[in-house]
């Protein structure tokens, strides 16, 4: 099942369609797509009646399918190869930080460039659809409600200025895309290995796989949750591959009119056009 965020109301996709949740549903869910997360178990439930579109799909109209997350984690140097590009060991705990909840956006908006060091960074992003306090690695999956496609924008000057503030140089505005749509765990035949990359202007910089992970999916809802309980709707940005721009030599950064484009198996692709600062 695919979840949509259809210009601020909740859907699942049907083909070339969208059913909208609270028309299809006869009110029994209202028209967030925060409610669906929050009384997951009953939602699975009730989508399996739904069987019939209620709109045809329009892309234009996405924007992110999860909203509204009371905590929104993310995770340095998860990949081993991303690791060596930047000269530093692999961790031996996830190397958490936060992007704040105002900087997610949506699929297909735009990107404010400010300066000269504005990176990208494609992610596998975690929805989460249950309650997780103390989970344990195998029962992991289970507390999740989806993934999906995440671009954890980042300006380099700003995360290493003062001696480092990551969570302030990856949370200006718009710094994290999230898209197209959350797809439930069952559509995938392997959760932990999915293809994941990303291009700058049709060229690709990005190029990797979820196995490569240092801290999987589950090891790491379970090192999260062994800490502070991971909320419904909460989002987990898990990483990036290597190909990032700040490691090239000369190192490369997004400029306004690049297009971004990021993709990741069995989910899809978005699509950010980056432009000027705006007054």
């Amino acid at each position: 099942m695919r979840i949509a965020n259809v210009d601020g109301r909740a859907a699942v996709l049907m083909g070339d369609g969208i059913a909208d949740i609270e028309e299809a549903t006869g009110g029994l869910f209202g028209s967030s797509v925060n409610d669906i997360y929050e009384r997951w178990d009953e939602f699975r439930e009730a989508a399996l009646q739904i069987d019939t579109p209620t709109a045809p799909l329009d892309l234009a109209l996405l924007t992110n399918p999860a909203p509204m997350p009371q905590q929104v984690f993310a995770v340095g140097l998860n990949y081993r190869a991303h690791a060596a590009e930047s000269g530093m060991t692999v961790p031996e705990v996830p190397a958490t930080f936060t992007k704040f909840p105002a900087a997610l956006s949506g699929p297909f908006d735009d990107i404010e460039i400010h300066g000269d060091s504005v990176d990208w960074e494609v992610e596998l992003v975690v929805v989460m659809g249950q309650l997780a306090d103390r989970v344990a690695e195998a029962d992991a999956w289970s507390y999740v409600a989806g993934l999906s496609i995440g671009q954890d924008i980042s300006d380099r000057a700003l995360q290493f200025a003062a001696r480092s503030q990551f969570s302030l140089g990856k949370s200006r505005r718009g710094y994290g895309p999230i898209g197209p749509w959350v797809v439930t765990v069952d559509e995938f035949d392997n959760p932990d290995d999915l293809a994941l990359g990303c291009s700058v202007d049709e060229e690709v910089v990005q190029d990797g796989r979820t196995s490569d992970m240092v801290f999987p999916v589950p090891s790491l809802i379970a090192e999260l949750s062994a800490i502070v309980p991971l909320l419904p709707g909460d989002v987990i940005f898990t990483g990036t591959p290597a190909g990032v721009g700040f490691t090239r030599q000369p190192p490369r950064s997004l400029q306004p009119g690049n297009m971004l484009e990021s993709w990741i198996e069995g989910i899809g692709s978005i699509r950010n056009t980056c432009i000027a600062p705006r007054a």
